[in-house]
């Protein structure tokens, strides 16, 4: 694993162990997954979230991991963006969710072509 990959794999990682953390723990993301009309779903959102930063780490030793942890995360931003994108929000709330479906993704292929 070249240093870019893996400066990019501990970006992701650490982004999503604090949305995982926050969305399990904070008032402000209970507010917002009952504004997407999604409160049902925040427990599992960040569990997922902390699952998959769990295993991008781990995938710096068992790529597998690391391919499908990046894969979920990927999938899961791309629905955040399309939960966004029906609820009307701006064009711009939506960059967070599409940076990091594309960061997660690039690390998916990148970890196809270790």
């Amino acid at each position: 694993m070249n240093t870019p990959f893996l400066a990019l794999n501990l970006f992701s990682a650490l982004a999503f162990f604090g949305f995982g953390t926050a969305c399990l723990a904070t008032q402000g993301m209970r507010l917002e997954f009952a504004r997407y009309g999604l409160a049902q779903y925040r427990a599992l959102t960040g569990a997922l979230q902390l699952a998959g930063a769990t295993g991008l780490v781990l995938g710096i030793w068992f790529a597998p991991l690391g391919f499908a942890a990046a894969v979920g995360l990927a999938l899961q931003m791309a629905a955040g963006v399309s939960v966004r994108i029906h609820i009307r929000d701006k064009w711009f709330q939506c960059i967070p969710a599409a940076f990091f479906c594309m960061v997660n993704s690039i690390l998916a292929y990148l970890y196809l072509s270790q």
